[in-house]
């Protein structure tokens, strides 16, 4: 059985950072890519950055303008554990952040099969 576990998120300040974590279970982690999506509330889920299984990463072009320079996704195979670094931390950030896994960079960005329960990111102004 697939599990994933997000952790890191919590309650932050504006220009702040936190860094989330995702273990992945009951699934060869070398061999699957690796997502983060988000949901705002309101809003619908989306995409925000995938890597692959060699290591490269991808961020989603639609809110580019917005996390480019910010966020930053890696991945640790020997730990199962993907990464999503983000910094200088803004209140629209705030979501639900959710890691997923599927067997390639095309998958994962559009129907990853596997999720996790998610992470709540909550920035204050």
């Amino acid at each position: 059985q697939v599990q994933l576990v997000e952790s890191g998120g919590g309650l932050v300040q504006a220009g702040g950072s936190l860094r989330l974590s995702c273990a992945a279970s009951g699934l060869t982690f070398s061999r699957h890519a690796m997502g983060w999506f988000r949901q705002a509330p309101g809003k619908e889920r989306e995409f925000v950055a995938a890597i692959s299984r060699s290591g490269s990463s991808t961020y989603n072009p639609r809110n580019a303008d917005s996390v480019k320079g910010r966020f930053t996704v890696s991945r640790d195979n020997a730990k199962s554990t993907v990464y999503l670094q983000i910094n200088s931390l803004k209140p629209e950030d705030t979501a639900v952040y959710y890691c997923a896994a599927a067997r390639d960079l095309v998958i994962i960005q559009t129907t990853p099969p596997y999720w996790g329960q998610g992470t709540q990111v909550t920035v204050s102004s």
